[in-house]
């Protein structure tokens, strides 16, 4: 597939908002069907997650208190019919510790995200048997 580039977002989250709805929520009113996000700040009660290929699903990991948003990278595509963010994250507690993957939720303490808009066939997220909803994988 090729994309190219459209319009730039960098704007900072109003402090208490839930960070993920809050990217998808942006994304459905801006028309951003494909990009890619990043941010940093801090998120208080964030909830994490990992998926278990066993019980094929996502195992959520609550963390308690505020945590530095040391990274935030995912993308935007389709699901449903709608613009969707798949973002993971590291976070950083107060004692140094690190913790990382999927984020499911977390209220914004302080959150500067930026997208980056991209144009080209939309990328539609699709039920896999793996029990992940996925792209089309590309064949070279």
């Amino acid at each position: 597939m090729r994309f190219s580039r459209g319009r730039n977002f960098m704007f900072r989250v109003p402090e208490g908002k839930e960070l993920l709805g809050f990217i998808n929520d942006f994304a459905k009113k801006n028309n951003v069907i494909i990009g890619a996000v990043s941010a940093i700040g801090s998120l208080k009660n964030p909830k994490i997650g990992y998926f278990d290929e066993d019980a094929g699903e996502y195992k959520v990991i609550e963390l308690t208190g505020t945590y530095e948003l040391v990274s935030l990278a995912g993308n935007i595509s389709v699901k449903d019919g709608e613009p969707f963010a798949h973002i993971h994250v590291a976070l950083g507690g107060s004692d140094g510790s690190l913790y990382g993957g999927h984020l499911v939720e977390g209220e914004v303490f302080v959150a500067e995200v930026f997208i980056q808009e991209l144009l080209g066939e939309p990328l539609e997220r699709k039920p896999q048997e793996n029990g992940l909803t996925l792209w089309d994988a590309m064949e070279l």
